[in-house]
């Protein structure tokens, strides 16, 4: 997917861009970029590839190649950004997060109003962000161009553009599918996807933009230039997986959601606890121990982490440049805590089951090291759809997902029919769903959480949840 910050400041911000920038690592692991406006120099640009190499190594040397009083930059699992555009509007740096689908559709619709044409990457695609700003630019104000270039994408856009006059723009997608958050201190404003990067960087909460809402940020402050809509549909999997554990989005903090969120499927749980009786509550690391430390608190059996994950010389699996050396490094990673497997039964939770690979992967290597037994749990509901409103662990397909794979198996198309009852444990067709995937994946016992436990650990009404990849509702 990706996440963004900028910042305006009375005396140079770069400094805090860069560290604001590599707060939001975890969001993505293609490029980065950073974008400055100074008064004498005008707007910079870099960006590199951080795929073999963490943010902060590929731009330490940001401080004697850019300056400025403003600046935005992004982690990005998508197109190089920020880019710098001239148009009627001015020259400006962009950057988006979130995802275009109807690409094509925009090309055709864009060449046939007004010409022009795009810098194509190599299978003839186009910079997702490129287009966001010709669209914009087909207004005559940044504010109208904006809205609709957002009423114009099927999925999601959040931006920020800063401008050639040092301000920056910032918008929250239409239906507030992500969040945008502003902070405050005495040297200036800034604006980040998470809001712990810039408390870190001495910033005040200073408010969070409503669904649709456009702002304009200075050293003073901010002014809103188009207000919030009324519907909002920010995405739970933001608590479940992959927002920050510090983090906050909606006044709901993320680790005590998933403490919440653990403590719901101990209580559902309950009776299977009675008869198993396992020795230890795991999480797989590292979104799903919060959620595995609130079923222990819970079920009063206690937390054990049974393997570390080593990463300080290989943070990311598939750094090595072929497929067999990734899977090597994927194990290579799990060190095992003899002590606390052999002989042990042992009930681990993980924030989410979407294709099963490296689970499975990690429950053999559990089995090799002598565990008794492995207990699942998943923190959320079975994934049905593959998400079609952000870039992040998007499925090509649907049958990329293991539930889905599983009803094929089982009823064939005709299974697709009846969704709703696999997601739910208590049915006949949910118990052979979970029966299934125990087999496939070496579970002693499988369970998910249901969707009325997210959202009532979540605790914002349901119809401001996006839940799409659970129950397939828009």
């Amino acid at each position: 997917m990706g996440g963004f910050f900028g910042a305006v400041g009375k005396t140079d911000c770069l400094s805090d861009v860069f560290f604001g920038v590599d707060y939001h690592s975890h969001l993505g692991t293609r490029r980065g970029g950073l974008a400055a406006y100074d008064k004498e120099i005008g707007l910079q640009r870099v960006i590199h590839n951080i795929q073999n190499s963490p943010f902060r190594t590929k731009f330490e040397n940001i401080f004697s190649e850019m300056r400025g009083t403003s600046a935005i930059g992004c982690i990005s699992d998508t197109d190089p950004q920020p880019l710098l555009i001239r148009s009627a509007l001015g020259a400006y740096a962009i950057t988006t997060i979130g995802v275009i689908n109807n690409q094509k559709e925009l090309l055709r619709k864009y060449f046939a109003s007004c010409g022009g044409h795009f810098d194509a990457m190599t299978g003839g695609d186009v910079n997702s962000t490129e287009l966001a700003a010709a669209l914009i630019d087909m207004k005559k104000d940044f504010v109208s161009g904006i809205k609709f270039a957002q009423e114009q994408v099927e999925g999601t856009l959040s931006l920020l553009i800063l401008t050639e006059n040092g301000t920056i723009i910032a918008a929250r997608d239409r239906l507030g599918r992500l969040p945008v958050l502003i902070g405050k201190n005495s040297n200036g404003s800034c604006v980040s996807f998470e809001s712990f990067a810039y408390k870190k960087l001495g910033y005040d909460d200073a408010g969070e933009l409503g669904p649709g809402e456009i702002v304009e940020i200075t050293a003073d402050g901010f002014r809103t230039l188009a207000p919030a809509g009324d519907q909002m549909r920010i995405c739970a999997f933001l608590w479940s997986y992959y927002g920050y554990p510090t983090s906050s989005y909606e006044g709901v903090n993320v680790e005590t959601m998933r403490y919440k969120n653990g403590e719901i499927m101990a209580e559902n749980d309950s009776k299977f606890l009675e008869i198993e009786k396992p020795d230890y509550i795991c999480g797989v690391p590292d979104s799903g121990t919060p959620h595995a430390i609130g079923y222990s608190n819970s079920s009063h059996v206690p937390f054990a982490r049974a393997f570390i994950k080593y990463t300080p010389t290989w943070p990311r699996s598939f750094m090595p440049p072929s497929q067999k050396d990734r899977d090597r490094v994927a194990k290579m990673k799990l060190v095992p805590v003899h002590e606390l497997i052999k002989d042990k039964n042992l009930l681990f939770v993980d924030d989410s089951i979407v294709r099963g690979t490296q689970l499975r992967e990690t429950v053999e290597f559990l089995y090799e090291n002598g565990a008794e037994k492995v207990h699942m749990r998943s923190a959320c509901p079975p994934i049905m759809y593959g998400c079609k409103y952000l870039n992040f662990s998007r499925s090509t397909s649907d049958m990329d997902l293991i539930a889905r794979r599983v009803i094929m198996e089982l009823e064939g198309e005709e299974g697709f029919k009846y969704l709703e009852e696999y997601a739910d444990g208590s049915t006949e067709r949910g118990k052979k769903l979970r029966k299934t995937i125990c087999d496939k994946l070496h579970f002693a016992s499988l369970d998910f959480q249901s969707l009325e436990g997210v959202v009532k650990a979540i605790g914002i009404d349901e119809c401001k949840l996006c839940t799409y990849c659970w129950n397939g509702k828009e």
